[in-house]
């Protein structure tokens, strides 16, 4: 099994490399693919750039270059649901655009029976089991995320919700769904949230960025652990 990890940004790469082993790195397409061992698992990361259509070119490479069986995004999230709190992480249960409209997916391609691309039923569950053996900061919620080509302070937040009512909001995570739901690929997202309602802004973005991202980071290595073993059970 080979897994694909995709962060946006640089700052959520970070706390990848130092724990990988063999790393092999390649570069396609403007990205730089950081391939070696992971919590014992086959795994490339990257760093694909902030907004789905970057997002979306990489988990294509990491499908079509790299032969990955599994795709995890990481990282950071503005948080939407008011119960979240920074450092909470929410897990993907399923995942929509809020700024596309609702037939485009459903009445053309890739005919979808709903605007929601649903996370993979295994990962989550090994999630749950990866989750419950750790010591964290903040809470963990599995749930509804929303993606759209836009930071989201206050403005058009009661939209959203009204909407879509997620836990969370980013400008990636569709984007990868989309392309792994039209691949056939198992998907799941992995979110700490730096910013929420009542702390909101770029400025908290870029202050809890690090910190939440070695979260991230921290549930999805224990995440491939849960897969190592169901990989070589027996």
């Amino acid at each position: 099994m080979k897994v694909g990890i995709v962060c946006a940004g640089d700052e959520e790469l970070a706390p990848f490399l130092p724990a990988m082993e063999g790393v092999k790195i390649t570069e396609r397409a403007m990205l730089k693919f950081y391939e070696g061992q992971l919590a014992g698992v086959e795994a490339v990361v990257l760093f694909c750039g902030v907004c789905r259509v970057n997002a979306a070119i990489a988990t294509q490479l990491l499908i079509d270059v790299f032969g990955v069986d599994v795709i995890i995004n990481s990282g950071t999230a503005g948080g939407m649901d008011p119960k979240l709190e920074i450092f909470d992480t929410v897990i993907s249960t399923e995942v929509c655009y809020h700024d596309v409209a609702a037939d485009i997916l459903t009445e053309f391609h890739p005919w979808m029976k709903s605007v929601f691309f649903e996370a993979d039923r295994e990962l989550i569950e090994l999630s749950r089991k990866a989750v419950g053996r750790m010591e964290l900061t903040g809470n963990v919620f599995w749930g509804r995320m929303v993606t759209g080509e836009s930071f989201i302070s206050d403005k058009g937040r009661k939209k959203i919700q009204d909407e879509f009512a997620p836990l969370t909001v980013d400008m990636e995570t569709a984007g990868i769904a989309h392309v792994c739901y039209v691949n056939g690929i198992p998907f799941i997202s992995i979110r700490c949230v730096t910013d929420t309602a009542a702390y909101s802004g770029i400025g908290n973005f870029e202050e809890n960025c690090s910190k939440a991202s070695l979260i991230a980071k921290n549930i999805t290595t224990a995440l491939l652990s849960e897969l190592w073993g169901e990989q070589n059970k027996g």
